[in-house]
């Protein structure tokens, strides 16, 4: 019978422990804040602000056709996007004087306009 008083408190502790409530569940992302005031001072919890500034989970974005580096899509556009010689416009430009001239090929000019009207 010594005993007894030992085995009640274990058991009661053990009757404790199971009743135990659960810690409360870790709150889902995008869950509201909770608010807490302290000494006056209102704050919200450091987990939940770091939770709303990570950025948006990325949607299954399909991966571009050529990954490759932007020098690479430079390089690949035609010489009169980028200001160099194509000889094409250069012929265009140039006339039948191409090859033959440093000066372009120009229409003659027109005859001058008479200052004085002509006399009937």
């Amino acid at each position: 019978m010594r005993h007894w008083p030992l085995f009640a408190v274990l058991a009661a502790a053990a009757h404790l422990a199971a009743a135990a409530p659960e810690p409360p569940p870790a709150p889902e992302p995008g869950a509201g804040c909770v608010e807490v005031e302290v000494n006056g001072v209102r704050t919200q919890s450091l987990s939940c602000l770091s939770e709303k500034l990570l950025p948006a989970p990325a949607k299954a974005r399909p991966a571009p056709p050529q990954a490759g580096m932007a020098a690479e899509a430079i390089a690949q556009r035609p010489s009169n996007q980028l200001g160099l010689f194509n000889w094409s416009a250069t012929s265009h430009r140039m006339g039948n004087t191409f090859g033959t001239s440093v000066q372009a090929q120009r229409p003659a000019p027109p005859p001058a306009a008479p200052v004085l009207p002509r006399r009937p």
